[in-house]
């Protein structure tokens, strides 16, 4: 691990029911913590045998299943078909629990510029742009996230080797950096709607995003 990162330590974990729109249930443990960079509130779930993961991956087995996850209020939890972020957290969340690992929900709403921002580039998208080009209109990062909260999560949870469930090379490429060991990138499955097919296109054409759509080559 890099020894360049803050240190961030658990401040509380408490088991919490989870239960979908679509009936499936699992419990999760959900970690909070003390000395994150960015002062935010961000949340570890530890789902199915995820401390059995943990101590595997640490004497050299197969590292456990992550995925940082960034907040997206509108398809979260209102179901927004404008992008593909609730139907991933869903699916992630029974994946990791069938494997053993943890989900880290980070509080980066639209890609980091923030709900309201995120609005105001919806209505730049319904006039012609794209995801990116809104960000860039309204002055802000095509992609503002920073993952050090996510490496300081791991790190605190002993997860020092992982395989990276996601899509986002630059996740990877950034917990690399931070001194994570991304043993693998695992994909999530393709959530395609008629609402956001243009979304999941700047995704693979803007920031190439290992997304197989069918109309893109």
């Amino acid at each position: 691990m890099s020894g360049a990162l803050p240190v961030a330590t658990i401040r509380t974990e408490v088991p919490v029911p989870l239960r979908f729109p679509d009936g499936y249930t699992t419990t999760a443990r959900v970690f909070s913590f003390h000395g994150l960079v960015d002062g935010r509130e961000h949340l570890a779930f530890g789902l199915g045998d995820w401390s059995v993961a943990l101590d595997r991956a640490a004497v050299g087995g197969p590292p456990p299943l992550v995925r940082p996850h960034s907040e997206c209020l509108t398809g979260d939890v209102f179901g927004s078909q404008r992008c593909d972020c609730g139907p991933q957290l869903r699916e992630a969340v029974e994946r990791i629990a069938d494997a053993g690992g943890l989900l880290l929900y980070l509080r980066q709403e639209g890609r980091g510029i923030g709900l309201y921002a995120k609005l105001d580039a919806y209505a730049l998208q319904d006039a012609g742009m794209d995801t990116y080009e809104a960000n860039e209109a309204l002055g802000r990062g095509a992609d503002e996230r920073d993952y050090t909260v996510a490496a300081q999560m791991l790190v605190a949870l002993g997860a020092g080797r992982v395989a990276l469930l996601s899509n986002n090379p630059d996740k990877a490429e950034q917990l690399r950096r931070l001194g994570v060991e991304v043993a693998e990138r695992v994909p999530t499955g393709l959530h395609l709607s008629a609402a956001n097919a243009g979304y999941l296109a700047a995704k693979v054409d803007r920031a190439a995003h290992t997304i197989d759509l069918p109309f893109v080559r």
